[in-house]
């Protein structure tokens, strides 16, 4: 991708090569609703439980950690419940920001622990998860947590990792 910054703040990211994992989440969750990475920009903080904890408080109102965060340059969000976002349109200068998106690192692993799955490939959900938010998809409601869950379990097939929500319940997505 061409203009994707990942900023790693806490060292322990670096034990899932986190970078070229965070290029190919997006590049194949982009790829699958036929927008060209290339033309898109986008941050990814890979940051601490304290961190996100500060973070979630100042723009949710929610003072504890969580595993993703997401901020979307623009409302794209649906009309009507399952129904898809607005298009993503380029800027002046042909790219399009997107947003951005936060991870703890903590609260990450212990939830990829607790599933009895690699770190990678939790993490690699999140950011999926994370970018769909940014491209305006929600689960707030039942229509569109279907339409998102069913995007997120055909990126992350195509990526080669099992279904996330198959056999447990979510973990706490934002």
């Amino acid at each position: 991708m061409e203009d994707f910054d990942v900023v790693i703040e806490d060292d322990r990211w670096e034990t899932v090569d986190l970078e070229p994992l965070a290029h190919r989440a997006a590049a194949a969750t982009l790829g699958h609703l036929g927008l060209a990475p290339e033309g898109a920009e986008l941050t990814l903080l890979a940051c601490d439980d304290r961190r996100i904890a500060a973070l979630n408080s100042d723009f949710r109102g929610k003072p504890r950690a969580t595993n993703v965060l997401s901020w979307p340059a623009e409302e794209r969000g649906a009309a009507i419940p399952g129904g898809d976002p607005l298009p993503v349109s380029p800027g002046v200068d042909g790219m399009a920001e997107l947003g951005d998106i936060a991870l703890a690192y903590e609260t990450c692993a212990a939830e990829a622990d607790a599933a009895d799955k690699p770190l990678a490939d939790h993490v690699t959900h999140l950011i999926v998860h994370g970018l769909l938010h940014l491209l305006g998809y929600d689960h707030e409601n039942d229509p569109d947590a279907l339409l998102m869950e069913g995007l997120e379990t055909e990126i992350l097939g195509k990526l080669g990792l099992d279904d996330p929500y198959k056999e447990s319940e979510p973990l706490g997505l934002s």
